[in-house]
């Protein structure tokens, strides 16, 4: 429960408004498809990092973690994303790695809202990769598994075969044009 100094921000965002969060990402990729991956990763580390460091509201800093799995997901040897889904990871971390944000990172106390908009956008339309790399990660640290060890190797091939055939209804769900999406932006 929030104290009496508190302030609490929620809003709602209809898929019209939605609209820009979810083609930013393909387009801002594009503009930097000549740029190697390496350069829009640090870049979307980077972004972590600054904004872990600045003033920004607890609602970015509880939705960076989130952008830090993305960013393992694709950097992590093991697991070895690759062909359409990692494509699909590379293009929401180039939104990250823009420097056109819809609001400027240097402005205090806002300018990372829009990142953690798109956080939690991305965060939902992955949400079956989000979640099969972290029982990639947690199956990795069960009973001290070396790397080299063949049922690691097993186990990812079996979660991304599983991540890959997420329910359809979860797809079309996310691309409604009825639905709305409710944020809570943060309390203090």
């Amino acid at each position: 429960m929030p104290s009496d100094n508190s302030i609490h921000v929620s809003f709602e965002l209809a898929p019209r408004d939605t609209q820009y969060f979810r083609e930013r990402p393909k387009r801002s990729r594009a503009s930097r498809a000549e740029e190697d991956e390496e350069l829009v990763i640090s870049s979307a580390a980077g972004l972590v990092k600054d904004a872990l460091a600045a003033e920004s509201p607890k609602f970015v800093k509880s939705r960076l973690g989130n952008l830090g799995r993305l960013i393992s997901m694709v950097t992590d040897p093991h697991w070895r994303l690759e062909g359409r889904d990692r494509a699909r990871v590379l293009d929401a971390l180039a939104y990250f790695a823009d420097l056109e944000d819809l609001i400027p990172d240097r402005i205090p106390s806002i300018g990372y809202i829009d990142d953690a908009i798109m956080i939690e956008l991305v965060t939902r339309e992955l949400k079956h990769e989000i979640k099969s790399y972290e029982g990639f990660c947690a199956f990795r640290k069960q009973g001290g598994k070396q790397r080299d060890d063949p049922k690691i190797a097993n186990r990812r091939e079996a979660l991304q075969r599983r991540m890959r055939r997420r329910p359809r209804s979860d797809v079309q769900c996310l691309r409604s044009s009825s639905r709305k999406s409710s944020l809570r932006l943060w309390s203090y």
